[in-house]
């Protein structure tokens, strides 16, 4: 019997790890799989440890208050996984908790292998990240072709391409998905993504209900879409309990996905969503803001010009990029009222490149080198 112990601390690990366990049933029937996770594992028969709540924290400042909550967790997990003595260790993505993880396991030089899957983007900023990899890790998956000029010959690791490519919900029609969720015929559906993060939450949200309140008064015909995770669910609704716009908030996977294809378009967060979003053909502009403070050590520390991935990949901003001092609501406004998407060429061979044609799958390769790692034992 082959027991995995699966680590993914915050959604877009648990969305990833859902697809992962798929896979890895696929290639060992006896698994037993044990871990942290969401409520995407969870819909998978996956039993977490815990809450991932507390690890959904992002900001240099922010995560300050949170930090005896996530060591108490970081305790849970290691001391879980001495107790189940599993075969391998498999941490998704949340890299800092992540690498935690596997540092107090080999302090105590327990005898299973230790894999991460979504490499740490050393190429944005904290390049000695590799050699932490290096020294304890025994293998990484990494997603962006362009990354193994940074960690091959240095640790194990193989590409496997992004696994947004797996979702088929993309290609469902959008009349379909309209009806299924109830959208009056003749709105305009603008789907809000404010984060799956309490403090994306808490500077975005706000922000998103003034702009689209100020919006909704020369497009009367507007129907908002709220897809919210389990991590901040609650504020989501708090929030907009008493917001006059008419508007639905979508809880779980499927119903998210359904809103994707059923907008016209979109404000999001940044993150894999603008992915999902160009990949569902859906117009949308990138909304970020941190506290003043993490901003200012964010741009001394970041070596990138953009932050989202089909602008990095092209090296320019094919889609609308409103960070920090720019996201006001006056601007907010702006990028709405002239909102538009098109098949850019530059979007195009983004997605090419992150694997959109490629076979196996992504999740089901990264199952095939978990199985040949446990059965060489390399």
């Amino acid at each position: 019997m082959t027991k995995i112990y699966l680590v993914a601390g915050e959604p877009s690990g648990d969305v990833l790890g859902a697809k992962l366990i798929g896979a890895l049933r696929a290639q060992f029937p006896d698994v037993q799989l044990f871990g942290i996770g969401g409520e995407s594992m969870e819909a998978q028969g996956f039993h977490s440890l815990f809450d991932i709540k507390p690890l959904s924290v992002m900001g240099l400042l922010e995560v300050v208050p949170s930090i005896p909550k996530v060591l108490k967790c970081l305790n849970q997990v290691v001391d879980d996984i001495i107790k189940v003595q599993p075969d391998i260790v498999i941490t998704i993505d949340s890299y800092s908790f992540s690498i935690r993880v596997h540092k107090k396991l080999q302090a105590l030089n327990v005898p299973f292998k230790h894999v991460h899957v979504v490499a740490p983007q050393v190429w944005a900023w904290k390049a000695g990240r590799v050699n932490d990899v290096a020294k304890f890790m025994d293998h990484l998956f990494y997603l962006l072709p362009y990354e193994k000029k940074y960690f091959e010959g240095i640790v194990p690791c193989t590409y496997v391409g992004h696994p947004v490519v797996e979702n088929d919900f993309f290609k469902k029609n959008k009349t379909d998905c309209r009806v299924a969720l109830g959208i009056p015929k003749e709105a305009i559906v603008l789907t809000l993504l404010p984060g799956s993060r309490r403090s994306e939450v808490k500077y975005l949200l706000p922000l998103f209900k003034q702009a689209v309140s100020q919006f909704v008064a020369e497009r009367p015909n507007i129907f908002v879409l709220v897809p919210t995770v389990q991590t901040v669910g609650d504020r989501v609704k708090q929030a907009l309990k008493d917001w006059t716009v008419p508007h639905m908030i979508l809880e779980g996977q499927d119903r998210r996905y359904q809103g994707f294809v059923a907008s016209d378009m979109a404000m999001a967060a940044s993150g894999t969503v603008s992915l999902e979003l160009a990949m569902a053909g859906v117009p949308h502009v990138i909304v970020y803001r941190v506290n003043p403070v993490t901003a200012w050590i964010a741009k001394k520390l970041l070596k990138i010009k953009y932050v989202n991935l089909i602008n990095l990949l092209s090296d320019k901003e094919v889609i609308p990029e409103l960070l920090q001092e720019k996201s006001s609501v006056r601007e907010l406004v702006f990028a709405l009222q002239s909102l538009t998407f098109s098949p850019h060429q530059e979007t195009k061979w983004a997605l090419k490149l992150l694997g959109f044609e490629q076979e196996p799958l992504p999740t089901q390769r990264i199952a095939l080198v978990v199985k040949e790692i446990l059965t060489s034992g390399r």
